[in-house]
């Protein structure tokens, strides 16, 4: 059939050719010979050539081919040139045409390809010898014919798909294309689909026809029952594609279809039954797993397995899905009490994640049994509560109980208590009970009491040796337990002249806190008295009054005092009044001041007495000052010689300080150091004495024996508040004087500028000595007195 149309399509295209061909020869002849078309009527004379479109079969072998031949309608005189331009001539693709210049035949050069070049379209030129355009330029359109020389080919080079497990026959599993490049409005280019073989994997796993294609479409579908994933994981198909329907050129290709999976298979426990155990008191950790079966796809929805238990009131279990082996993980989420319980049953069950299909068997959900054993463990005690809370008055007596049954052993275990921490030593706790008794009497003004609170620690220990520590906070009530005291015991009460009395203001105060204390009350007892008086001023205050007018003297008056408390506490206290004799202004003044005068005037002129008294006997205590001063720098000036050594006579009682080591001449105590200032150094300026002396001030000397502008540590100032830090306090003050560098003594040669006039006296630096004690000669201490002699016979080298 092939070969039938093949020969077909070449006799149309030669037929087509032999007309093309003639027809021009017919119009030539027309051209040429007008004279043959007499006796046929009026005859049109064409003005323009006009050449149909040619057809050029590709891929002809027989070349160069004459395809059609031109000529020009017009009478021309001279010679025509027939010229051709375009695609395939001069321009690219080049060389394919050729025209005869003389004859106009168009030639077909090589073969052509209709798969590149499906057309051409070129222009014929008729030119005079001299190229001079003689008529307007024609089209020659030149069709390629196609020819079936090329094979369809698969657009992938293996096709993939899926088709659910149990579809029924006629599901669409997937589509398979293919291209073919010759002309796809001719039979070279329809295609036709098929299956060649069928492959299962695993292999032969199905041996019936399970797959189907449209020749057409290249659709594949199912033809027939007993798709199962567990039986059949995949397909493979080998595929077939031809042009021409079926009966041309063909190629091969490869369908891969996967079979999915639904979830057709239920869960099920292996085993179904468990044991376990759980420490008891712990919580948040493994005690085991349960494993499954599931003949769905692995790692997939279907697969994956969901727990729950089903009996577990308190929650103390849960379990969750390992994600990659699909066992359940049990776990302990609340500590469990072997006291309490020492054994649970749990019962699980399991179902997919996705939804079972309709097409599963229809089975109960799988269930197991899981024991779990509780494993006892030694516990620590516990207390019933945590602070301890005792709340007691702090006049409690010793030995009352404050507390007790206070802890308990989950593992019944004898119990072991003691005080841990109890600063005031307050408490006293049984060993074997736990009961807690007061062991003094509690004080609320203790510091180790805070908003009325005291805290202690209790300890208890269990057989094994496992304890637990708690806090006994002792809230302490205040109790009435001082009456209060009154002040002052003693006053002055003043009478003036007119029969004006003042009273005498008392104040309560009571050590104890509210509500035990304030508003106090004030009376008088009944058997006190009459002359007196108490009047209530606020809750602390009372006024002491005399009744009448008294005379001037002192009087012992009694008042009683009671407190807010329950019960109340009072107390007698005895106040000494003096009773004094008053000025205008209610100022008691005294009896020779109101013999005197009665008036401001003469207080007033007494007071000035007394301060002018005062002022000229502190002005003549300073002149015998400045007169002694005086007189003793005369007498040091005049016997300056003498101070140096220069008579033996002069041997002065002093008293010397030597707690004061290497402190050189600022020991000031024996002698004045004004005697070892240069004379020659005195300034002249008239400012430059001493004061009420006339004796001139020589140049204050520079201290070259001590470091300079060097700071100094901080020394403590601010003595201790409590005696207890004196230690401290002055080991503080002694480091700071010994790291001070601007205080004696310093360990360097004191350097003075000017020592005295005629001083023979050597230096007693032992640094800026230049001999040894052994070179040096004593002989001349027993020249010096019977002072000295002890001295000199220390030193004796004999």
């Amino acid at each position: 059939m092939a070969v039938r149309m093949l020969m077909v399509c070449v006799l149309g295209t030669l037929l087509c050719q032999v007309w093309s061909s003639a027809e021009p020869h017919h119009k030539e002849e027309e051209f040429l010979y007008p004279w043959r078309n007499q006796g046929k009527g009026v005859v049109r004379v064409k003005r323009d050539w006009i050449i149909p479109p040619i057809r050029v079969l590709e891929n002809s072998k027989q070349v160069p081919e004459d395809l059609v031949q031109i000529k020009s309608d017009k009478i021309f005189t001279g010679e025509v040139i027939y010229k051709l331009e375009g695609p395939g001539v001069d321009q690219q693709p080049k060389n394919l045409f050729e025209i005869d210049d003389v004859t106009g035949v168009i030639r077909c050069k090589r073969p052509l390809d209709r798969e590149r070049y499906n057309s051409f379209t070129l222009k014929a030129f008729a030119l005079s010898a001299s190229g001079q355009r003689l008529e307007n330029p024609t089209t020659i359109e030149i069709v390629v014919l196609d020819q079936n020389d090329n094979r369809p080919a698969f657009t992938q080079g293996q096709f993939g798909g899926s088709v659910s497990e149990f579809s029924v026959p006629g599901t669409s599993v997937m589509s398979v294309s293919a291209t073919d490049a010759d002309d796809p409005m001719t039979e070279n280019a329809y295609l036709s689909y098929s299956i060649i073989s069928q492959e299962s994997i695993p292999p032969n796993a199905v041996t019936k026809t399970m797959f189907g294609i449209n020749n057409e479409t290249g659709a594949i579908y199912t033809r027939d029952v007993g798709l199962d994933r567990e039986v059949v994981k995949s397909f493979r198909l080998k595929l077939l594609v031809a042009d021409m329907g079926g009966m041309g050129l063909t190629s091969e290709g490869v369908a891969v279809i996967h079979v999915s999976d639904i979830n057709n298979h239920a869960p099920q426990f292996s085993p179904a039954a468990y044991s376990m155990s759980a420490v008891e008191n712990r919580k948040d950790y493994e005690i085991g797993r349960v494993n499954v079966t599931d003949r769905d796809d692995r790692g997939a929805g279907n697969w994956e397995a969901r727990y729950s238990i089903s009996n577990d009131p308190e929650g103390n279990f849960a379990i969750r899905t390992d994600p990659g082996s699909n066992e359940g993980v049990l776990t302990v989420v609340k500590p469990l009490d072997y006291e309490a319980r020492d054994e649970h049953v749990l019962i699980l069950t399991v179902e997919n994640v996705n939804r079972l299909s309709n097409k599963a068997p229809n089975l109960p959900v799988s269930s197991a049994t899981v024991v779990v054993t509780v494993v006892n463990e030694n516990e620590a005690p516990l207390f019933r509560e945590d602070p301890i809370q005792i709340v007691v008055p702090e006049s409690v007596a010793p030995g009352t109980l404050l507390k007790s049954n206070i802890a308990f052993d989950p593992d019944n275990s004898d119990l072991r208590y003691e005080i841990s921490r109890d600063p005031e030593r307050w408490l006293e706790i049984n060993r074997d009970t736990g009961d807690i008794t007061a062991k003094r009497t509690f004080n609320m003004r203790s510091p180790n009491v805070r908003n009325n609170i005291y805290n202690a620690v209790i300890k208890v220990t269990d057989a094994g040796g496992v304890s637990t520590t708690a806090t006994v906070a002792v809230t302490l009530k205040e109790t009435n337990d001082f009456p209060p005291q009154l002040f002052p015991l003693s006053g002055t009460v003043c009478r003036g002249a007119g029969g004006r009395r003042s009273g005498l203001v008392l104040t309560a105060v009571d050590e104890d806190l509210p509500p035990h204390a304030a508003p106090f009350t004030f009376e008088m007892p009944d058997d006190v008295s009459i002359n007196w008086t108490v009047n209530q001023v606020n809750g602390t205050h009372a006024l002491l009054l005399p009744l009448e007018d008294l005379q001037a003297g002192e009087y012992a008056v009694t008042v009683f005092v009671s407190d807010y408390g329950i019960p109340v506490l009072s107390a007698y206290a005895q106040v000494n009044v003096t009773v004094c004799v008053c000025d205008s202004f209610g100022d008691c003044k005294s009896e020779a001041g109101a013999v005197l005068a009665s008036s401001m005037g003469i207080s007033f002129i007494a007071l000035l007495i007394i301060m002018a008294s005062i002022a000229l006997l502190l002005l003549l205590l300073l002149l015998a000052v400045a007169m002694t001063t005086c007189g003793r720098r005369h007498r040091i000036k005049k016997g300056a010689g003498l101070l140096v050594g220069e008579s033996e006579d002069d041997i002065r009682d002093n008293v010397f300080n030597y707690d004061e080591q290497g402190g050189g001449e600022e020991d000031e105590n024996a002698f004045n150091i004004d005697l070892l200032w240069n004379p020659h150094d005195a300034p002249s300026s008239p400012g430059s004495y001493y004061p009420g002396c006339g004796i001139p001030r020589g140049k204050q000397p520079l201290r070259r024996d001590a470091p300079h502008n060097l700071p100094s540590p901080i020394y403590p100032r601010r003595p201790p508040a409590d005696p207890t830090d004196i230690e401290d306090y002055i080991n503080d003050g002694l480091e700071a004087a010994d790291n001070d560098p601007n205080v004696p003594p310093y360990d360097t040669a004191l350097i003075y500028d000017y020592e005295g006039e005629g001083s023979l006296a050597g230096s007693l630096s032992s640094i800026a000595s230049g001999s040894s004690d052994g070179d040096q000669d004593y002989d001349y201490l027993n020249d010096w007195g019977p002072r000295f002699q002890k001295l000199a016979n220390m030193y004796d080298p004999r």
